[in-house]
């Protein structure tokens, strides 16, 4: 027989499930098994709650993954940022990177031209700071657009390529460059073949500010010398 003094569960409606509480599932799920296994269903095993809970919440696995985009964009800090418009541009772009680099899975996700229509105020300032940028520079809004695109597609490059060359483990990656153009055809590659096992050291050394600012500033001065 139960106890006299037995705590009895209340009857009514289940215990509510939150939208932060969604959130954390979600970017544990995704630190444990990646985002491509991410499903509304394992969300709402991880939980404990039926999937058609969730779908109050989200509307399905893209819209759950730009929630956690946003949300984490909220976080990244881009007060501050320089006055002279090309430092300004690059010092944006770098805060992407860094941001990006600390969640790779997000540049992933991030690699279709139309989700700038999906991202939060935060995030969008940013990209704000990057077009204004290129205009106060001196180009036309268009080439700011280009400019912008143009920097975030070097940048989600290198996030990736870094990523992937982690998950696949750098000391092999750069054991197959070495053995490669240590043994490639001298006479038809003379200066890969020169390079030779160099090119293992040298490729993955973090130059991306080097080159951010290289790129910039020829991406900028081609907006203003074409500029009528």
């Amino acid at each position: 027989m139960p106890q006299a003094n037995a705590p009895r569960l209340k009857a009514g409606r289940p215990p509510t499930t939150s939208r932060a509480q969604i959130l954390a599932a979600a970017r544990g799920l995704i630190d444990r098994n990646g985002w491509e296994r991410l499903t509304i269903r394992k969300l709402a095993a991880e939980i404990g709650v039926g999937a058609t809970t969730l779908y109050h919440h989200v509307q399905d696995k893209e819209d759950l993954l730009f929630l956690l985009i946003n949300e984490y964009g909220e976080q990244v800090s881009h007060s501050g940022l320089p006055e002279d418009p090309q430092e300004r541009v690059i010092a944006a772009a770098a805060t992407i990177h860094d941001a990006l680099a600390a969640w790779p899975w997000a540049a992933e996700v991030l690699t279709t031209d139309g989700f700038i229509a999906r991202l939060g105020a935060s995030p969008l300032g940013l990209v704000e700071a990057i077009v204004a940028g290129a205009i106060d520079y001196g180009c036309t809004p268009d080439h700011a657009v280009y400019v912008f695109r143009s920097i975030w597609y070097y940048t989600v490059g290198e996030i990736l390529v870094r990523s992937h060359t982690a998950r696949r483990g750098g000391d092999e990656a750069a054991t197959h460059r070495g053995a490669f153009f240590g043994n490639i055809d001298a006479e038809k590659l003379p200066h890969l073949a020169a390079l030779g096992d160099r090119w293992a050291v040298l490729a993955p050394r973090d130059t991306y500010v080097d080159g951010l600012r290289a790129f910039v500033d020829g991406l900028l001065g081609q907006g203003v010398q074409a500029k009528p």
